[in-house]
């Protein structure tokens, strides 16, 4: 009897949490009553202003459609039959499912959505970051906060949210053509990092770099070179400098936080500045778009090279690693872990998890066999080359017919911009992902020709390497996917739109460009993501600066810094916030391809990252919405922080007797 009462609780309880059922519908995105479609998300944000479509069939007889909502307010507006009307002001402000009623004429369809507190919509960022600053255990703070977040859009349903978070948030991130794109790239080049260093490859860089970077700041500096190098895609570079420069950096006492500082911090900033980019087609696209929205003549393209100079953080961030390397001074964690490095040898702290490692002994170059120091960098520099041509073929395939538009537009531009804007234009139409995978492969083939060709390695052994190199990268690539499946929650839970209805209001024209990169950085540091932080403000801060200039009488030259003010501050503001971010992906990719402790990475780089935002403030934005030149914020922004590392800063090697002579 007692077992049967133990038996029918538990059954009881397990029905409990079942209940939604596994299975429950969930899905609010098409419905159909009668013939009229009604399109909606599948929850929704109390007091958000979120988009409900109506599609009317063709030949229907509607020229009014409305929506009545759960406490009887109808609200009507004018429809066209055969084309989607979506709702114009469709806002609930109370939580709870709201049962809502669309009609078109005799055509009616019903339908229902459930609303949730915006505050519910930041509870899986700021778990995921909170418990990997906390614990230093990302994989486990990401699984729990795409947990919490499948248990809020899931009816708070506890296995439902286990069972919705693996098919729906994994599987989904995984099957994305995009995120499989990366994920090939980053096995195909972890697996040619695995043959050069068991080939000796690596070995003979090390020893070809030492000659000349004898010392913990010539070999910064050589990263930091190699970085600007890679200004075409921020995941190519993060790879190729991580893995390249790590031993060298393990050789010269550099700690493994310091080097994916310097591997964070020329990846994206470099690549969403350099007028020739992967970035460079998606960001004038948004601008386009938006120029387009509040009637303006303005060219994309023309903007984006205009808030180059007023993009004051990526410039800063540049500007501080490389008087960081220079000056040898250290502020926060990175002093530390900076003297541990150099004091006691060791390249990261005792119990630290590096996001990938090569110490097994299988990568181990071969006892007599040459250590070429070509046999590492003519496959990466084939890897580059493929890159650079295959973004060009790439582009113009997808381009197809608007190759001849590209270059008739280029004519507008001069003969000096003219080139670039083509390749820019190309670049931004191509497949990044899918041409680094093609390059990745490309470059594993070749190694394995060379190595193989000069009997350095069997056959079986630069396969048995190619494997070891990929097991390195496994913590990395389930952390990297982990923080997809984070963003899709985000999403759908519409975090960016609640932050940014949360945080806009009327302001001062002059206000709105700071206020817009501390907007761009929150949302882009909640989300992990710099791009979808662009798609979201893009459109909306640009008419914004063009109503509260026209409301203040601006004339025509204040209204443009404005806008270029604006349009620098979204975009300077999405890479800090992503800088920022522990669930980042070029975040992730730096501690990654740097052998580092990604906590460790985010700890000690988040004070140089602070640094440069705040003086991007202060000496830039704010300066520049008044029409300062952004060359003179640049000069002060730079002696700034010169001046902090001065005051604040310390030397790595102060107060030390002797230095240990670096390790062979």
């Amino acid at each position: 009897m007692v077992k049967t009462k133990i038996f029918l609780s538990l059954f009881a309880f397990i029905a409990a949490l079942l209940w939604p059922p596994i299975f429950h519908a969930r899905e609010l995105e098409a419905y159909d009553g009668d013939t009229l479609e009604v399109q909606a998300p599948k929850i929704w944000v109390k007091g958000i202003p979120i988009e409900i479509k109506i599609k009317v069939p063709p030949g229907a007889k509607a020229s009014e459609c409305s929506l009545l909502d759960g406490s009887g307010k109808a609200r009507s507006f004018p429809c066209e039959p055969g084309k989607v009307t979506p709702v114009p002001e469709a806002v609930i402000g109370s939580s709870g499912t709201h049962a809502m009623t669309a009609a078109a004429g005799d055509m009616k369809a019903g339908f229902s959505v459930r609303v949730i507190h915006g505050l519910l919509t930041l509870l899986p960022p700021l778990i995921a970051i909170g418990l990997a600053l906390a614990f230093r255990q990302v994989v486990a703070a990401l699984w729990i906060s795409i947990w919490v977040g499948a248990l809020v859009l899931y009816d708070w349903s506890p296995f439902t949210a286990v069972a919705r978070s693996i098919d729906h948030y994994i599987i989904g991130s995984m099957a994305d053509s995009g995120n499989a794109s990366m994920l090939v790239f980053i096995i195909f080049m972890g697996g040619l990092i695995g043959i050069i260093a068991k080939s000796g490859g690596i070995q003979g860089v090390v020893e070809l770099i030492a000659k000349r970077a004898t010392s913990a700041m010539r070999g910064q500096v050589a990263a930091f070179l190699m970085g600007m190098f890679i200004f075409f895609d921020d995941y190519a570079n993060t790879i190729i400098v991580g893995t390249t420069m790590r031993p060298i950096s393990d050789k010269l006492r550099i700690s493994r936080e310091k080097l994916s500082y310097i591997v964070d911090s020329t990846a994206a900033p470099v690549a969403s500045i350099f007028p020739i980019s992967t970035w460079i087609g998606y960001e004038v696209g948004l601008i386009d778009k938006a120029l387009s929205s509040i009637g303006s003549g303005d060219s994309g393209y023309m903007m984006f090279i205009e808030s180059i100079l007023y993009r004051f953080y990526p410039i800063f961030a540049l500007a501080l690693v490389l008087m960081v390397a220079l000056t040898g001074r250290e502020i926060g964690p990175m002093l530390k872990a900076e003297r541990r490095a150099r004091r006691e040898g060791k390249p990261l702290r005792d119990g630290a998890i590096p996001m990938s490692t090569m110490e097994s002994e299988r990568v181990n170059p071969p006892e007599g066999k040459p250590r070429r120091w070509y046999n590492a960098l003519v496959p990466l520099l084939f890897v580059i080359g493929v890159t650079f041509y295959g973004l060009w073929v790439n582009g113009l395939a997808e381009l197809g017919g608007g190759v001849a538009e590209v270059r008739a537009n280029s004519s507008a531009y001069g003969p000096l911009w003219g080139p670039i804007y083509v390749l820019g234009q190309v670049f931004s139409a191509a497949s990044p992902n899918v041409v680094l995978a093609w390059a990745s492969l490309g470059g594993c083939i070749l190694t394995v020709v060379l190595v193989v060709g000069q009997r350095i390695l069997t056959m079986a052994e630069a396969m048995q390497a190619w494997l070891s190199g990929v097991e390195s990268m496994v913590i990395a690539i389930v952390v990297l996917l982990m923080a997809w499946s984070l963003g899709s929650v985000c999403g759908d839970l519409h975090t960016a739109e609640y932050l940014t209805t949360s945080l806009a209001g009327t302001l001062s024209p002059h206000a709105l460009p700071v206020l817009t990169f501390v907007l761009a950085g929150g949302i882009s540091f909640a989300t992990g993501t710099s791009y979808g932080t662009m798609a979201i403000l893009m459109p909306l801060v640009i008419p914004i600066a063009n109503r509260l200039c026209l409301d203040a009488g601006m004339g025509q030259a204040d209204q443009h810094y404005i806008l270029v003010g604006v349009v620098s501050s979204v975009l300077a503001g999405s890479v800090f916030g992503d800088h920022c971010s522990p669930i980042s992906d070029t975040t992730i990719m730096s501690s990654m391809a740097s052998g580092s402790d990604h906590v460790d990475h985010v700890r000690t780089q988040l004070p140089y990252a602070i640094l440069a935002g705040l003086v991007g403030i202060v000496l830039g934005s704010l300066p520049a919405a008044f029409g300062v030149s952004p060359l003179v914020s640049i000069t002060l922004g730079v002696a700034a922080m010169a001046g902090v590392l001065y005051l604040f800063g310390r030397k790595v090697d102060e107060n030390d007797k002797t230095v240990a002579p670096a390790s062979e």
